[in-house]
């Protein structure tokens, strides 16, 4: 297993390569290789896998004129390799790539049909001037590529993954929205050729990208299929050979023969379990195999090791089945159990987006990441059962399928038989949908949270299955609807810990056999997968042959999404959520609000949808995020875009009754660390005080401006002194009524703060003064504008309304999620940090010390909540005018200010 990248069109380009290839090193870490001849560069990272001693690539012909990388396994590489020796043809390695390369010069193009395996990889044949591109049949191993250039001269960049494709620094690339609208609308992704990523594609399973490569060659580059695989399967399925004990025979056979061929490794091999009937029937059969001490089985070492995930108490919890399957295998096994955990997943997020590259329809791929995660410390091949679902009708909505098509021919009696026969699976899915209609639920359909224009651009595109053809429907849904999102899973999560996952399931021959059965091989009684369990049903237990709920390796998601709520507000509360031209916000916070209280039905895949559009618009398309760091800016600097001294004009009276002088004053703002609810707030802010004076520079201007003998003061960010007060409320924890949702509509939002402009602020408003009180003052303020007055609404609420802060993206710290009132006593929190300052400062300073202000100040105005100095409010809020700090990602909430 490997990773390759590589480009036509852009010269002899090593460097290039590199850093294409710098992206994948988690694909392949045994190794690299480059070639570079004319306008074809090819790139590869190994995993060695077989051959292990040699095999290194890019990997060269006898005469030098075919040059290979290679993403893979051939499972029959020896039997081709036995009919290429037959031919004439002379080998140097024992590897499947140098089968691969000398089965295209015998066979050219021809020779992929008869792989039976999985692969992706890219040959520069230059007998023929060609460079030639091709993915397996079912498209288990990706391969990507986009054109720099034109359709008549193109300039093409590949590889096993988009990163390389974007890293060349060569695409102009943006969100594909037409792929975007059809995630989000109909939850479905992978089932075409475009991808997430504007101007980036992926070869769909069984096709070939041909380029010609002849010196000046401007016919661009063709993509086709090189197999009627799809075809043939369709045509397999009108033979319909009856069931019977041979047939069972016969397909246990050769499902064993696929399994065994799968364990041919010269590395550790384990298998994923996951206690559902695909996995389980793997480890089984593995485990027959190893007792009938059959070949290609030393691969597994002394047992077969597997790995499960589990989630103890949880609804999605499968380890009684795991157990049960470890239980048959018992002195043959060793079993691993990993605990995906919420906590977890909340670290991972990140990089779990980055792994799947392009957004997916839950977390459910998350258990199988930490699998993998796992399993990368023991071995370096994992079995897995993917594939079954697709082929075997393993989902409900293929009963359906079935039923739709016995009706359709007529078949009634049959029908009957079925319905009656399947009624506890149709009782089920009832029973959640009637519990909805029974309960009330609202409903939550993802368009009510789309935008408008969104939706209108893209209201032609559709989506539909095959409704009423069982065979039809699993074949286009293995090509097209379910199974490539499925395998994009498997690739990207073991590749993303140098892990080579192999599907027994795929085998070709394997699915080939089983489509020329009768429909009653698949579905028959209500149960599906009837010729798998009946194949495996003297290894399996009988909790498992009989088993008919289906978990699979999945996440439960509803319960980590109430664990994660704080992280899933700050994603959502996020400004560059806000700002996707996607979505509604408040749309968007209101139902998840209506979700998380139990008032809606809505399902968490449409919330995961959103969640992970935007981490996945954040790491691919937004430019980093440069978040100011703690020593990233001295004590004696000004905050980005401001400036340290301002001038005021003198104006009221202070505390002592004495009339106020204006004059400069140089305000100096300290970086600080996020402050907390349980953050102790008066040695945090000591601290900070004596680091500035500690660090004064002995010369200069900033020397001279703070020892000139001149009064100096505090100034505290309210916002600060209310968290440590516990007046900050996560919005989770405020009941929004009515009244609070419908008033903060009419309350304009703005980039200086939320304010009242959030439900959940309005709320905290509506409570402290009460509603009528509220009312009373809006009607002022509207009589006041029209008479050419402003702030008369908070004339009429009080200041400390004007001071409650609202949840918003662009703050820190649980201020992103939480709503603040105004501090508690600001009078009194000034007077005893201001006494604390004169216990702590040097001795001239101490006596120099004016006093401390608690101010509330933002982009559009300041407010002094309360002081000690003898400086009015007038003058306090005159020198905050142009808020110098900074309460967001600045991390300034406190400035030491000096009269100059």
């Amino acid at each position: 297993m490997c990773g390759i990248a590589g480009y036509y069109g852009f010269g002899e380009d090593e460097a290039l390569l590199r850093e294409m290839n710098s992206c994948i090193v988690h694909r392949g870490p045994d190794g690299e290789g480059y070639y570079t001849h004319g306008q074809v560069g090819l790139a590869h990272r190994r995993l060695s896998i077989i051959d292990v001693a040699h095999g290194q690539e890019p990997m060269f012909s006898q005469d030098g004129q075919t040059v290979l990388v290679y993403n893979g396994e051939v499972y029959n590489y020896l039997d081709l390799r036995d009919e290429l020796v037959a031919l004439g043809r002379t080998f140097r390695t024992v590897s499947d790539t140098e089968v691969v390369l000398q089965a295209y010069e015998e066979w050219g193009d021809a020779a992929f049909d008869r792989f039976n395996g999985m692969f992706g990889f890219a040959i520069h044949d230059r007998r023929n001037n060609r460079l030639v591109l091709a993915r397996d049949h079912f498209g288990i191993k990706p391969l990507y590529y986009a054109n720099a250039g034109t359709a008549e001269d193109p300039k093409l960049l590949f590889g096993s993954e988009i990163k390389p494709l974007l890293a060349a620094g060569k695409l102009d690339t943006s969100p594909n929205e037409r792929i975007l609208f059809r995630y989000l609308q109909f939850r479905i992704h992978d089932e075409e050729a475009q991808t997430f990523f504007s101007g980036v594609y992926k070869l769909m399973p069984g096709e070939k990208l041909v380029v010609d490569t002849s010196p000046g060659a401007t016919s661009g580059f063709t993509v086709s299929p090189y197999t009627r695989f799809k075809e043939e399967l369709a045509e397999l399925a009108k033979i319909e050979t009856p069931y019977s004990p041979a047939v069972i025979d016969e397909y246990r056979r050769r499902f064993t023969e696929g399994v065994r061929l799968r364990l041919q490794s010269e590395v550790p091999v384990g298998t994923a379990l996951s206690g559902g009937l695909d996995s389980s029937a793997v480890v089984v059969t593995i485990n027959k195999l190893m007792q009938e001490n059959a070949a290609a089985t030393d691969s597994l070492g002394a047992t077969q090791q597997t790995f499960s995930a589990i989630f103890p108490n949880s609804i999605n919890d499968e380890e009684k089945y795991a157990d049960a399957v470890l239980a048959t295998c018992t002195g043959n096994v060793t079993s691993h159990k990993i605990l995906p955990k919420a906590e977890e997943f909340a670290v991972d997020l990140e990089d779990f987006v980055r792994t799947m590259e392009e957004p997916i329809i839950s977390s459910g791929p998350y258990a199988q990441y930490r699998v993998m995660q796992e399993a990368s410390k023991h071995v370096t091949v994992l079995l897995d059962g993917q594939g079954a679902d697709e082929m075997m009708a393993g989902y409900i909505p293929y009963y359906f399928a079935y039923l739709r098509q016995l009706k359709k021919n007529g078949q009634r009696a049959k029908l009957a038989k079925e319905l009656a026969s399947s009624a506890d699976i149709l009782y089920r899915l009832g029973r959640f949908r009637l519990r909805g209609m029974v309960t009330a639920k609202k409903p939550l359909a993802i368009s009510s949270l789309l935008k408008k224009d969104f939706t209108a651009a893209h209201k032609s595109e559709r989506f539909a299955n095959i409704a009423d053809n069982l065979k039809l429907r699993l074949i286009d849904d293995l090509f097209h609807k379910s199974l490539p999102a499925v395998l994009r899973y498997e690739d990207k999560n073991t590749m993303r810990f140098s892990i080579e996952g192999r599907v027994p399931f795929l085998d070709k021959e394997v699915v080939k056999f089983l489509f020329s059965l009768d429909d009653e091989s698949i579905i028959k009684g209500g149960w599906n997968k009837r010729i798998l369990r009946d194949a495996t049903r003297d290894l399996l237990p009988e909790m498992i042959s009989n088993r008919r709920n289906k978990i699979g390796f999945t996440t439960p998601e509803a319960e980590w999404f109430i664990l994660m709520k704080e992280k899933i507000y700050e994603i959502f509360l996020s400004s560059s959520f806000g700002a996707r031209p996607y979505w509604d916000q408040n749309a968007v916070l209101y139902a998840f609000e209506e979700y998380l209280t139990g008032k809606s039905s809505a399902s968490t895949m449409v919330f995961w949808r959103l969640l992970n559009t935007e981490l996945w618009l954040r790491e691919f398309f937004d430019e980093p995020e440069v978040k100011a760091g703690i020593a990233d800016k001295s004590d004696y600097a000004p905050n980005a875009d401001k400036q340290l001294d301002i001038t005021v004009p003198a104006a009221g009276k202070g505390l002592n009754g004495k009339e106020s002088d204006g004059g400069t004053y140089r305000r100096y703002p300290l970086r600080t660390e996020v402050f907390y609810k349980d953050t102790d707030f008066d040695p945090a802010v000591m601290g900070y005080v004596d680091r500035f004076f500690t660090g004064l520079p002995q010369a200069g201007d900033e020397h001279t401006a703070v020892t000139s003998g001149t009064p100096w003061y505090l100034f505290v960010s309210e916002k600060i002194v209310a968290m440590t007060q516990g007046r900050s409320i996560p919005v989770w924890d405020i009941k929004v009524t009515p009244a609070a949702r419908t008033l903060s509509r009419f309350v304009t939002r703005n980039p200086g703060g939320i304010g009242l402009a959030s439900p959940w602020s309005m709320q905290l408003a509506i409570d402290e003064v009460g509603l009528p009180r509220l009312l009373y003052a809006a009607g002022r303020s509207v009589i006041g504008k029209l008479q050419g007055k402003s702030g008369v609404f908070y004339e009429v609420v009080g200041h400390n309304i004007n001071a409650i802060d609202g949840a918003a993206g662009y703050q820190v710290g649980t201020s992103t999620h939480s709503v603040k009132y105004a501090p508690l006593d600001p009078d009194g929190v000034a007077a005893r940090l201001s006494a604390l300052v004169r216990e702590r400062v040097p001795a001239g300073f101490a006596t120099t010390f004016a006093g401390t202000a608690i101010m509330d100040a933002n982009d559009l105005g300041v407010v002094a909540l309360g002081h000690d100095t003898a400086l009015s409010k007038t003058v306090l809020e005159a020198i905050f005018k142009d808020n110098p700090q900074g309460q967001t990602t600045e991390t300034t909430p406190m400035s030491l200010v000096f009269k100059r």
